[in-house]
């Protein structure tokens, strides 16, 4: 029996009739060279094989009565249907590939767990491996509902001592905490002058935009790879990072598809960026090890290059303060609101439409390590995986990339009825890198004696 963290719990809150918290991605294998058929049967058995390595995959949730608590993962005897989890074999894929689209709860996985995941159902060679000896499945006995309630009793008469000690570590990070990006990005921008001197930027509010609004139950998905090598070279001419470029892209993407839609903000657009809080402590470890950050997106700048020095300039203060915050404060934070409140705030504030009304970031933009050596399902060798994310209200577009062997595939999703052309906004990323590659080699040149 584990119990869920807060911030694991958060996404069981957020579910409505229109969003799930579910996470996944589609994996294009090449099953040519596998030393047997993949199948449904054969994926089935493989899949049985490593259900002891993965515990969360046989465990079910445990609600607290009244919900006074953080529900538990608990065991589960019939180990079929009712984990939080599903996967799909697709086959008749071009080139005569197949597919296999994972799911798993947000409960239970972020993305660097989802990653370490892979590797646990992934194999380095066709002919896969050998696994440690595993003993009939023995679930543990979920404990009675009577000792939950007395346990979380327990632990609501302790929330006044947490009370204190949460307010005063706010209260010696409130400082650090100004919108110090804001500052940045106005002076790059050249809001810093008359008007712009009062407020530099709208601090802690994101423009409005045609994906920022109520959504409905349905999506759209789109999938690109590009070449990690021409990001490597965009970032070595201007001395930047990878996720920097990557941002970039995104910006010069989402420029172009809100001009075609005459829906362009005069101010930058605000992203909201996932980033893993993992020590070597916590690997292998499944759950949320998450904090994030927001930074602004220059959507606004029509030079493809500035933009790229606006968003590494914007982006290393944003990782500034996104460090002073401490992790364990974090969890405190989201562990702190008992769920029967947490869901019953969650449903107001998403029937007043609070979150497409003042959206605190337009979309998420997360970028995923993955493996740098081919593996392999089923002996069927991976050629790409693409993510598949999570939309709330408000936020109706979320872009997800993975790296994996000299590409960065980028998963987008979207609410149909928001971005239905989600296609052509993928497209954009491709065009993007190309501009910035020339834009870069043009440096490169510039630079040489």
């Amino acid at each position: 029996m584990q119990q869920l963290s807060g911030l694991d719990a958060s996404f069981l809150a957020l579910e409505t009739a229109t969003t799930t918290g579910h996470v996944g991605g589609l994996s294009v294998l090449d099953p040519s060279g596998a030393p047997e058929p993949l199948t449904l049967a054969r994926l089935t058995e493989v899949m049985a094989e490593r259900l002891p390595l993965v515990p969360v995959l046989r465990r079910k949730l445990l609600n607290v009565p009244f919900g006074l608590d953080q529900p538990y993962w608990v065991d589960d005897p019939d180990d079929r249907s009712r984990p939080l989890w599903e996967l799909y074999l697709i086959t008749g894929l071009a080139r005569k590939r197949a597919a296999v689209y994972t799911k798993i709860h947000h409960a239970a996985i972020d993305g660097a767990s989802g990653a370490e995941l892979l590797t646990v159902l992934f194999d380095l060679t066709p002919a896969g491996r050998e696994l440690p000896p595993a003993g009939p499945f023995r679930p543990a006995p979920a404990p009675p509902l009577p000792a939950l309630a007395v346990k979380a009793a327990a632990r609501l008469a302790w929330r006044p001592v947490q009370t204190v000690r949460m307010t005063n570590e706010l209260i010696r990070l409130l400082p650090t905490l100004a919108p110090a990006v804001n500052t940045v990005v106005g002076g790059m921008l050249g809001l810093n002058h008359g008007d712009g001197s009062v407020i530099a930027t709208r601090p802690g509010r994101a423009p409005a935009t045609p994906f920022n609004r109520s959504i409905t139950p349905h999506r759209r998905f789109a999938f690109r790879s590009v070449s990690l090598d021409t990001v490597k070279a965009v970032k070595n001419a201007f001395g930047v990072s990878v996720n920097d470029v990557v941002m970039a892209m995104c910006a010069g993407a989402l420029r172009r598809w809100l001009l075609d839609h005459d829906a362009l903000p005069d101010h930058p657009l605000v992203a909201m960026i996932p980033v893993s809080v993992r020590d070597p402590a916590s690997k292998g470890a499944l759950g949320n090890r998450v904090s994030a950050m927001l930074a602004p997106l220059p959507t606004s700048v029509t030079d493809p290059g500035l933009r790229l020095d606006i968003v590494h300039s914007a982006t290393k203060v944003a990782k500034a303060q996104q460090a002073a915050i401490p992790q364990g404060l974090v969890d405190q934070i989201s562990d702190f609101a008992v769920p029967a409140l947490t869901a019953r705030a969650a449903r107001v504030v998403f029937a007043t439409g609070l979150l497409h009304r003042l959206p605190p970031f337009n979309l998420t933009i997360s970028n995923v390590p993955g493996p740098n050596t081919p593996v392999y399902l089923c002996g069927a060798r991976l050629i790409a995986h693409y993510p598949v994310s999570v939309i709330t209200d408000g936020q109706g577009l979320n872009i997800t990339l993975i790296g994996y062997l000299g590409q960065l595939h980028f998963g987008l999703v979207s609410c149909r009825e928001l971005v239905p052309d989600i296609d052509k906004l993928a497209g954009y990323l491709t065009d993007e890198l190309a501009v910035l590659a020339e834009v870069a080699e043009k440096r490169s040149a510039n630079a040489q004696p």
